[in-house]
């Protein structure tokens, strides 16, 4: 673990402190949000460290905040963390080979994770990265949502301090700057006309996966040799 942290440069070190700072701010909203929505203090936070998939928790306090049947909540967490599959084969070499790693691993495995992991070049920085960011996230959120829990017996209304909106700022602002890149912009605005299309007509969930074809359409749209690069390196 400590060649992990050495492997780390002050740019890529920077940037991730910067998402678990950002993250770490979610977590107060999630926590608030959750505790002032009727949640007992100590929902949200079992939920964190044992599910630790912001966009799931928010879904499931959401769902039953608003009269929905918890098993429901359950079954459409679960759709939306089905995204996780085709990102085990994307960075399934970082977890490591020992099951103890790759168990730890998995549970570690969220966007900005798998985001960092796959915008490295070579295998130690992508191990690094991944590593790095998964352990900083899970610490900083779970801070931030025991801030949240107790800020929330205090504050009856969340949406007067713009706590709801910080979940969907944070995945906007990551996606922001992929659209730099004319490959990921195909995936990406399908994805998005996809799921907003279905959401009126879908139960929750069901929209993001999807959204899923966005990345098919992207591999469609390569060329034969660098799809065949790209499995490659996902394996």
């Amino acid at each position: 673990m400590r060649s992990i942290w050495r492997t780390l440069d002050r740019d890529l070190a920077r940037d991730i402190g910067l998402v678990c700072l950002a993250d770490c701010l979610v977590g107060v909203s999630y926590g608030a949000i959750a505790v002032s929505s009727g949640f007992p203090l100590w929902m949200p936070m079992l939920l964190s460290l044992l599910v630790f998939a912001g966009a799931s928790q928010f879904m499931f306090v959401g769902i039953v905040a608003s009269g929905g049947n918890p098993l429901a909540a359950v079954v459409a967490g679960l759709l939306v963390n089905a995204r996780h599959v085709p990102f085990g084969f994307a960075v399934g070499d970082a977890l490591g080979t020992r099951w103890t790693a790759r168990i730890a691993g998995s549970h570690l495995m969220i966007d900005e994770s798998v985001a960092f992991a796959l915008a490295q070049k070579d295998a130690h920085r992508r191990r690094a990265a991944y590593w790095a960011c998964g352990i900083g996230l899970f610490v900083c959120w779970n801070l931030g949502v025991l801030a949240g829990a107790f800020a929330g017996t205090a504050i009856s209304d969340t949406a007067v301090f713009g706590l709801d909106a910080a979940f969907p700022a944070v995945l906007l602002a990551l996606v922001l700057p992929s659209l730099k890149d004319r490959a990921a912009r195909l995936p990406v605005l399908l994805g998005v006309v996809v799921a907003l299309a279905t959401t009126p007509f879908l139960p929750a969930g069901l929209p993001v996966l999807l959204a899923l074809v966005g990345v098919l359409a992207g591999l469609a749209a390569k060329e034969p040799g660098e799809r065949r690069r790209d499995l490659a390196e996902a394996r």
